[in-house]
């Protein structure tokens, strides 16, 4: 018994510690201590401190040392998973996923922690999250040129939420993104697939977003790069592109003949 209250006491000095270090803005030394507090958690049989305190340690070096912050979050996750809590560690995929965009640039590997989380979120039936989750992969992997896997998930989002009155007017957006990776891959399946959605969704077809389809179709079959400059800049007067729109748009524009500047405006 005495060995546990001496671990137990060794946990309390290494928490308090951390939080010594975190008011002194070392962030490092808080992730640190955190760590050593966690696993001292671990061999007291604690699981929910330990994983606490992997992700207090998470957060510390998240400052400082976004790959150690991975390393603790993980860490924690694994505990979570152990102990069927799907729900947290799922958030703490996202956590993980944030710092592969923002701060290590590795966008695959954000994806794929996305992806973990939606598979969590979904056996949770968290729905509102996995759609969140499915969206940024569907973002990313159109970025990465997978647009077949960024069309089956725009297109498996826009069929979800077209029969939810809350979020039916979203499913226009999801069905216009679905076109444009079609429309870069081969103007054809855009074709296609845009009287699919009209089908699937009349709503659809009086939108903003079907309108610009139908007239930058139309000029790419023209090959008239003037033509799909102007139906674009319409757009863009009243709903501002994002930059995910603009970077489709330009891949786009770019497979017209003669397109000089890559430019949208």
């Amino acid at each position: 018994f005495r060995g546990n209250t001496r671990v137990e006491e060794a946990c309390e000095m290494y928490t308090r510690a951390a939080n010594m270090f975190k008011i002194a803005k070392n962030w490092s030394a808080a992730g640190n201590a955190f760590c050593q507090a966690a696993k001292l958690h671990m061999q007291l049989q604690s699981k929910h401190d330990s994983a606490t305190s992997f992700v207090d340690a998470g957060n510390a070096y998240k400052k400082a040392d976004p790959q150690e912050a991975i390393n603790c979050l993980n860490a924690a996750i694994d505990i979570y998973t152990d102990m069927g809590r799907f729900t947290i560690a799922a958030k703490h995929h996202i956590t993980i996923a944030e710092i592969y965009e923002a701060e290590l640039v590795d966008i695959e590997k954000a994806i794929a922690h996305y992806e973990q989380a939606a598979d969590y979120y979904k056996g949770e039936e968290s729905n509102r999250q996995v759609v969140f989750c499915l969206l940024k992969v569907a973002a990313y992997a159109a970025q990465l040129e997978q647009y077949q896997k960024a069309i089956e998930i725009y297109e498996q989002v826009g069929t979800n939420t077209m029969d939810n009155p809350l979020l039916k007017y979203s499913a226009k957006e999801y069905f216009f993104k679905a076109a444009l990776c079609h429309f870069i891959v081969d103007e054809l399946n855009a074709k296609l697939a845009l009287e699919k959605y009209e089908e699937m969704f009349p709503a659809f077809t009086d939108s903003r977003e079907c309108k610009l389809l139908k007239k930058l179709l139309e000029a790419h079959e023209e090959q008239n790069c003037e033509a799909y400059t102007e139906a674009v800049k319409e757009f863009d007067s009243i709903s501002r592109l994002d930059q995910w729109l603009t970077t489709m748009l330009l891949r786009i524009k770019k497979s017209i003949q003669g397109e000089g500047d890559g430019d949208l405006k």
